[in-house]
């Protein structure tokens, strides 16, 4: 047998006479028989009693005083038993989505763990998203091939649902043009009409600019993008982009025109054009996707410089 297997002998509590038995890990197990053969002193009275106890007995001498002491069941030996976890048969939760996790509440913890220690990587190219300064984000666009065209997003909107009529009405009153829906451009004056029990995606077009074109711009943009995203902005290349779009035949009727001009731009104290809006709450930088450099990645999976 593995050394792995669960092993019990002598099982003895409540009407167990001397089972021995040898169960599989890693395995979906079921313990079937008539009413009063032992199934539940078998799984619950002796192996997650046991389990429970031995995890109890691992921690601190200052832990165990608020948990108190569990007895020991009536078996001989068992090795190859885990910390083990309970889920009564009649379950109070009644919703069809409750795993394992929710029921226990252990899915929560799990979340937690993986958010606070655990080291993203990007799901694109499996390099490790790291946090960047505004400096470093610069020099991660520049770094595109000359003359790439590309629009600087801040994401307002994430798998929301809403028809978000007062939100476009705000940024159009603010100086900005067009925003993106659910992965398409559209301008800000034209009636858009979203199902309210969708979930949307909503991105506001901050600027539109090209690689090699004046850095202080590019620097301004940035910055209003990641106030505006909390944080998080979007670089995206408009040749990628207009690679993956559908046929003309499926376009929205507010897709914009190339030939529409740029978001007004108004003069500041230094002289340099910005966008009107300049409100904002201040945001932490955010971990950068470096596959999205790579210009031939398709729009729709790179997404450019993509800051979560």
């Amino acid at each position: 047998m593995p050394a792995s297997d669960i092993i019990i002998k002598g099982a003895r509590e409540h009407n167990l006479r001397d089972v021995d038995l040898t169960l599989p890990r890693n395995q979906l197990i079921c313990l079937t028989g008539v009413s009063g053969s032992g199934k539940s002193s078998l799984a619950f009275d002796t192996l997650y009693a046991e389990g429970q106890r031995r995890f109890i007995e691992s921690l601190s001498s200052f832990a165990r005083q608020f948990l108190g002491q569990m007895p020991k069941p009536d078996v001989d030996h068992i090795s190859g038993l885990s910390p083990s976890i309970s889920i009564s048969q009649k379950s109070s939760g009644q919703n069809p989505r409750s795993t394992v996790g929710t029921i226990t509440e252990i899915y929560d913890y799990l979340r937690v763990l993986y958010a606070r220690t655990g080291t993203g990587h990007c799901p694109q190219c499996g390099r490790e998203i790291t946090a960047q300064t505004r400096e470093q984000i610069i020099e991660r666009v520049q770094q595109l091939p000359a003359g790439t065209k590309f629009a600087v997003l801040a994401p307002l909107i994430r798998a929301q649902k809403g028809e978000y009529r007062d939100l476009f009405e705000d940024l159009l009153k603010q100086g900005f043009m067009r925003a993106r829906v659910d992965g398409r451009v559209a301008a800000l004056t034209d009636n858009l009409q979203l199902d309210r029990q969708m979930r949307h995606n909503i991105e506001v077009v901050v600027d539109r600019l090209a690689v090699g074109g004046p850095r202080a711009r590019l620097a301004e943009a940035v910055d209003l993008a990641l106030k505006l995203g909390d944080g998080s902005l979007i670089v995206a290349p408009e040749d990628a982009a207009a690679a993956d779009r559908a046929p003309a035949e499926e376009e929205p009727a507010a897709e914009p025109d190339e030939g529409k001009k740029a978001p007004k731009r108004t003069r500041g104290k230094n002289g340099q054009g910005r966008p009107l809006r300049q409100s904002g709450r201040s945001a932490a930088l955010g971990p950068i996707c470096l596959h999205a450099l790579r210009p031939e990645l398709r729009a729709a999976d790179a997404a450019a410089l993509q800051l979560q």
